[in-house]
């Protein structure tokens, strides 16, 4: 396949849009994605039907990708095109800072359990999701729930111990322990061991 490129001049660029450091950021995330999957250019050129030279000229910042390049080099490399303007400027951006004693305090009931969490975090983007909540799960008749979703779920244990259990596997938590998880599989609390049990629990997935 070959593709015809714009190369950068002078004359054709936008003089309200930095369009150098927008093909440098690309260029290099496009290096950095080869290099990650241990890809030459010329593998890569390969799998996507582009020219090794082109690779060369595009992670160089000597010409500007178009959408269709840009595409098929991400397909070749199983990412998504966002991928390559990770490190591009953005309008737009999002930060939450959440001070001591704050947070959207909320509880949660399934079936006849019942626990607390407070909202931390909650970052809704075009390629991924982003939540963290500080949990608080105590001793009662109705066994905890488990999940199954999607991405990958981190847990830092503030207070209390608990056996978690992931799949077939049982883990012993106490304070102070991490634990970080597919979500594919299920998981939740199989025993508390402490009256209360506190934890951290952050989950990132890519939208779907």
């Amino acid at each position: 396949m070959s593709v015809a490129e714009n190369p950068r001049t002078s004359t054709d660029r936008n003089p309200q849009a930095d369009t150098g450091n927008v093909d440098l950021a690309i260029g290099m995330a496009l290096r950095s994605l080869r290099e990650t999957q241990g890809l030459t250019a010329r593998q890569l050129a390969e799998r996507a039907g582009i020219s090794a030279a082109m690779i060369s000229r595009i992670e160089n910042a000597q010409v500007s990708p178009s959408i269709a390049t840009m595409t098929s080099l991400t397909n070749a490399l199983d990412v998504p095109l966002a991928s390559l303007f990770r490190d591009t400027r953005a309008a737009r951006a999002d930060f939450t800072h959440v001070t001591r004693g704050d947070g959207i305090v909320s509880t949660r009931l399934l079936g006849d359990h019942i626990h607390h969490y407070v909202n931390l975090a909650l970052h809704r983007r075009r390629d991924l999701n982003f939540e963290a909540h500080l949990i608080t799960v105590r001793k009662q008749p109705a066994p905890p729930p488990h999940y199954v979703s999607h991405g990958v779920v981190f847990m830092h244990v503030l207070q209390g111990s608990a056996r978690y259990q992931y799949g077939k596997h049982s883990l012993m938590l106490v304070e102070g322990d991490s634990l970080s998880i597919d979500a594919e599989l299920s998981h939740g609390i199989g025993e508390l061991l402490s009256d209360e049990f506190v934890f951290l629990s952050v989950q990132a997935e890519s939208r779907r």
